[in-house]
């Protein structure tokens, strides 16, 4: 397992000394739908919520990185980017100016990790919208044209099938780790399955993009390098001094009858089993804002977060920056949290090596957006496939549950496959 960070031949002449980024933002009138500026071609990047966020493509710089220093390898590089690039920012709101997108895979073996910096970004935040031009060499002397691109191409006859571990397979796991946890090894283990999807031509991301965005608007849709999803969860933002941070854990399935959700909701309120997993996660983000800010502020219990297929538990943790740390940084120190990992780490991501029995890549890692003063957001990157870089009509769908002396592993199986839904539904329409 390497755990040496390494920046690609084709990135050196940049984060070593090239010419530095030009970067301008400029205000720009309503484009329309953010999603639906995605050129028709490979490479396009998001980040939005509620209508609101970033999308962009091209690339004026990248780094792919692995390996235990992943995080401040990517910080360090950003760093020298930033101080050298020439920035005009007419717009002065968080995302605006030079910002990169990236994802980080969940463990520090060489899976991929990158940041990218788009050439061409366009932003919304509220009823403002920008449009950001990056080159190396002369300031652009106007802002890209902006039009609606050709409709997105729904995936043809996708099919799928289990991934590394069948239903049956993946439910004697759960019950192994149940076991463990009884025993005293550890006190929360999240484990992950993956499914794998096939259609039949190169799948046209921008289609399930479109409809994550349309049926989990509360959710941050993203797409960045092959990886995409709708995650309920906030990792990290910080905004001028602030930083929060929201914490799911503790899941039941909808029903579709509403009465029947509302009792389903007092229910996993009152869930010892799934209180006792939410408090783990709150914990161990608490625990490591802690270090980075005065006055973390924990409620003392939940809420239930409502999402169309499903409720989690829900707390909302947040903090005054005290340190100079990005949100990069504080991905870095809260990643991996007990929501997906487990409680105590060390012991937990040993059982997730021997128990698990497939490659995470970049699922439950961290995933979004920074700017050059260090703002931004990171989510974790939950209810998401991945593309085989491979072969573009070959994806892994992903899901985990978080696993306690509680569990049982029907009920988790069946948490599991309801976390597949948000994907599958989006690739099959």
């Amino acid at each position: 397992m390497s755990a040496t960070a390494h920046v690609p031949a084709r990135d050196i002449a940049s984060a070593a000394g090239g010419m530095p980024l030009v970067v301008r933002s400029v205000a720009v009138g309503d484009p329309g739908p953010l999603l639906a500026l995605l050129p028709d071609k490979s490479g396009g990047l998001a980040w939005i919520r509620q209508g609101s966020g970033l999308v962009g493509w091209g690339e004026a710089a990248r780094l792919d990185v692995a390996g235990a220093d992943r995080f401040p390898a990517a910080q360090r590089w950003w760093d020298e980017l930033t101080e050298r690039a020439v920035v005009r920012d007419e717009v002065g709101l968080p995302g605006s100016g030079l910002v990169c997108l990236g994802s980080f895979a969940f463990a520090d073996d060489p899976g991929s990790s990158a940041l990218i910096v788009p050439s061409v970004v366009v932003g919304r935040r509220g009823d403002s919208w920008w449009v950001t031009s990056v080159s190396r060499g002369a300031l652009p002397a106007a802002p890209p044209p902006l039009a609606t691109a050709a409709a997105p191409r729904r995936p043809v006859a996708v099919t799928f099938a289990d991934g590394s571990r069948s239903s049956a397979e993946w439910t004697s796991t759960v019950t192994e780790a149940v076991r463990r946890i009884a025993a005293g090894e550890l006190d929360k283990v999240v484990l992950a399955r993956d499914l794998v999807a096939v259609a039949d031509a190169p799948v046209d991301l921008r289609w399930p993009l479109v409809r994550l965005a349309a049926d989990y608007p509360g959710c941050w849709t993203f797409c960045v390098g092959g990886l995409f999803g709708a995650t309920p969860e906030l990792l990290v933002r910080r905004e001028r001094g602030l930083v929060t941070s929201r914490v799911l854990a503790g899941t039941i399935r909808r029903t579709g009858d509403d009465q029947h959700d509302l009792a389903l909701a007092a229910s996993l309120a009152r869930s010892s089993k799934d209180l006792e997993e939410h408090e783990y996660a709150v914990r161990s983000v608490a625990q490591a804002l802690s270090a980075h800010c005065h006055g973390v502020n924990v409620p003392e219990t939940p809420f239930v977060l409502h999402l169309p297929n499903v409720m989690h538990l829900a707390t909302d943790v947040a903090g005054v920056l005290a340190d100079g740390s990005s949100a990069l940084d504080l991905a870095a120190a809260l990643h991996p949290s007990a929501a997906v990992c487990g409680t105590p780490t060390g012991p937990a991501e040993a059982l997730i090596r021997e128990l698990e029995g497939l490659e995470r890549a970049g699922y439950a890692g961290p995933v979004g957006w920074m700017d050059a003063a260090g703002d931004g957001e990171w989510g974790l990157a939950l209810r998401c496939a991945e593309v085989d870089p491979s072969d573009p009509a070959r994806l892994r769908l992903f899901a985990g549950c978080g696993i306690v002396a509680g569990s049982d592993p029907t009920a988790e199986l069946a948490e599991s496959q309801a976390k597949l839904v948000p994907v599958r539904d989006a690739l099959t329409g």
